[in-house]
This record gives structure tokens, C-alpha cells and sequence, in this order.
């Protein structure tokens, strides 16, 4: 029997309208409109011709019901003018990533969500309050995906046909998820990590509104603070810092030299005069869309290392955990931060329907 919902997802999953499926699988519109609406259900040949259209597998297309990550509480960090179908891509790809958790979670145990609900205060106070909470002080901020993951947020890649999406969060009931474009620098891949952290904290479990230009500027604002916090910059920075001042400087904390720029502006350390010389100068030099001679090792995932590590000593391979799934080991790569998964081999006894939890150790 085919699930409705599943034909769906995988549909948004490649970017397509109805119409656009129908003119790839010589199906009818309306009868493919019947399917997805459950009205009537597909032949086995109807089934084959759309998995192949969607490159997933027909054993996708007949498991249980899929609840889509919820539309109305993710907090997009994307272009404005996005089309909604990349969105849509964007989000089914981030549903996936969440049946890989559910998956993981009934066989490992995860570390707890600590992500502090802290009323309304301003974005500064804010990233005070959550590196007050997790012990950080006011050192540079460690790896941001690890610290993420330590602190219970579920961390996933998406998927390079969503370069126009930077970064996404959301909560899907009491677990908060952050899906990060891998495509970008580093300096900004932390940003979008500290950025969707922001929505996370100060815009609430999606109950209430976390989206628009004001929630933008408040998860920048916190983004800001919490990778550069006050004190560190003020004893690092001088006041009127030249640009190479400020290309030093911006290793300390892992940032772009435009945001490491940006903070001490706000900060007063650069005048409104200084702020505009420098960035002309910074994009001058490439540094607008690029962060030439940056950080070079990506931040990845060590939950996902540290599980896949667990399975393969048990002798599951990727292919397994994918072929419980239903997708491919393929679209399973896109949500492991480009992590060498691929050669996790096995011929033994399976144990992926264990159902004894595996410990995982983070580093935070």
C-alpha cells in the first residue's frame, strides 16, 4: 500500500510541482493529484515509474506516514526572494534528516536539549545568558557544530541543491534541529550556526513567531555576541583597528573580516566613516563573498562520526541504516556534513533492531 504523504515529500524532496511530475512519468496530473491526496491509490508500475522519477527507492513510497518538519516554525536564513519550491526542497530534505535521528535515537542516546527558553531579552543579554549557561565565559566559541550537539540540538548538512537556503531551525516538538549549508566558509558556517541558535533561544519552540525581517536581525544581533563577546573584543581590538588589524583579529574568534568588522562598529571601536573604509577595502580585497586565507577545516558533525563508528563495529553499514529508511545512500551522504560513511562495510549478524542504547561521549 502506498502512503500518500511519502509521495509527496519525495516529490518537494527534488524541487517539482505536480505538473513537472507528471510531464517526467507520463502520469496524469489529476491522478497524480488522487495519490498524493489518497483518493485513489497507484498501480506497482505507476509506483516504479515515479520512484525512478524521484531517484528513490519503491520501498520508500510504503512506509509508515512522514509528518513534515512544521512549516509555520522554521526560521529561514535565506535569500528573500527564494522560490518557495526551494524551500519546500530544503525542508523535505530536513523531514529526511529527522527519520535519520528518530532512527539514531532509538538506538543511541543523545545528549539532552538544553537550550534555554529565556523570555524576551535583548539579543546581547541573550548570548550572555546561554555562554553564562554553558560554561563558556568569554573565550572564543569552540567548534560550533560540536557545541551545538553537546547541548542537545540535533545538527544535519542539507543538501547542495539548497545552496539559496544558508541555514534553517527548527523544533519538532521538544527537539531543536539546525540543518547548515556546507557550501559556504567556514567563518560563515559558524555564523549561521550561532544565528539559528539565536532563533532557537529567543523566538521560542515555534508556538510563536520566528520569522520576518525584526526575528533576522535579532538572531544576527545574537550571533554576533555570542561569537564575539564584548569583553574579548575590547581586549583585542583596538579602536580604529586598520583592516590588517582586523584580518588578525578575526582568527581569534573564527569569524568573516565583515563581521568581525560589523561588531566593532556596533560596539562604537570603528566610527561610521572607519566602518564604510574598511568594508569597501575588505570587498576590495574579496573578502565580501569569500574569506581568502581562512579557516580551511570545516566543522562537521560528532555525533554523526561517533554513531556511524558505533554501527560499524557492529557490522551495519550505511547501505543498511539507508535501506531501513528507504532513500538512498546517497541522499543519506547529504545530511552527514560530507563525512567518509561510504566504506562502512559488514558481513555478520546485523544489530540495527537492537534496541539496547549505545552511550555517546561528547566534547564540548
Amino acid at each position: 500500500m502506498v502512503t500518500p504523504s511519502r509521495i509527496t515529500l519525495a516529490r518537494k524532496r527534488r524541487g517539482l510541482t505536480l505538473a513537472d511530475l507528471s510531464q517526467r512519468t507520463g502520469v496524469s496530473l489529476q491522478s497524480l493529484s488522487n495519490y498524493e491526496t489518497g483518493r485513489t491509490s497507484p498501480r506497482p508500475l505507476t509506483v516504479r515509474r515515479i520512484a525512478e522519477s524521484l531517484d528513490f527507492p519503491e520501498q520508500f513510497f510504503s512506509g509508515p506516514e512522514i509528518d513534515e518538519l512544521p512549516a509555520e516554525g522554521i526560521s529561514w536564513r535565506a535569500r528573500t526572494k527564494t522560490p518557495p519550491r526551494v524551500l519546500d526542497a530544503a525542508r523535505a530534505a530536513g523531514t529526511l534528516a529527522a527519520q535519520l535521528y528518530d532512527w539514531i535515537d532509538g538506538r543511541f542516546r543523545l545528549p539532552e536539549p538544553d537550550v534555554p527558553s529565556l523570555g524576551k531579552p535583548d539579543p546581547e543579554t541573550a548570548a550572555e545568558m546561554v555562554r553564562t549557561r554553558w560554561g563558556l565565559g568569554n573565550t572564543p566559541a569552540p567548534n560550533m557544530v560540536h557545541l551545538l550537539e553537546a547541548h542537545g540540538i540535533r545538527v544535519f548538512s542539507l543538501p547542495p541543491d539548497s545552496l539559496e537556503v544558508d541555514a534553517f531551525a527548527v523544533w519538532r516538538g521538544n527537539v531543536p534541529f539546525v540543518f547548515l549549508n556546507t557550501m559556504k566558509t567556514v567563518e560563515r558556517s559558524r555564523f549561521d550556526g550561532a544565528h539559528e541558535l539565536g532563533h532557537l533561544v529567543m523566538h521560542g519552540s515555534g508556538e510563536r513567531g520566528c520569522t520576518g525581517p525584526e526575528a533576522e536581525r535579532q538572531a544576527n544581533e545574537f550571533a554576533s555576541a555570542f561569537l564575539m563577546p564584548a569583553a574579548s573584543v575590547l581586549g583585542h581590538m583596538p579602536a580604529g583597528a586598520r583592516v590588517d588589524q582586523i584580518l588578525q583579529g578575526k582568527r581569534i574568534w573564527k569569524v568573516s573580516a565583515m563581521a568581525l568588522t560589523y561588531r566593532m562598529h556596533d560596539m562604537g571601536l570603528l566610527s561610521d566613516w572607519q566602518y564604510r573604509s574598511t568594508c569597501a577595502e575588505l570587498s576590495a580585497r574579496g573578502y565580501k563573498t569569500d574569506e581568502p586565507q581562512g579557516v580551511k577545516k570545516r566543522e562537521t558533525s560528532q555525533v554523526l562520526t561517533k554513531v556511524f563508528r558505533g554501527l560499524r563495529s557492529k557490522d551495519v553499514r550505511l547501505a543498511d541504516v539507508a535501506d531501513e529508511l528507504g532513500v538512498t545512500v546517497e541522499e543519506m551522504n547529504k545530511m552527514l556534513f560530507g563525512l567518509p560513511m561510504t566504506s562502512v562495510e559488514g558481513g555478520g549478524e546485523r544489530s540495527s533492531s537492537s534496541r539496547s542504547k549505545g552511550v555517546l561521549t561528547l566534547v564540548r
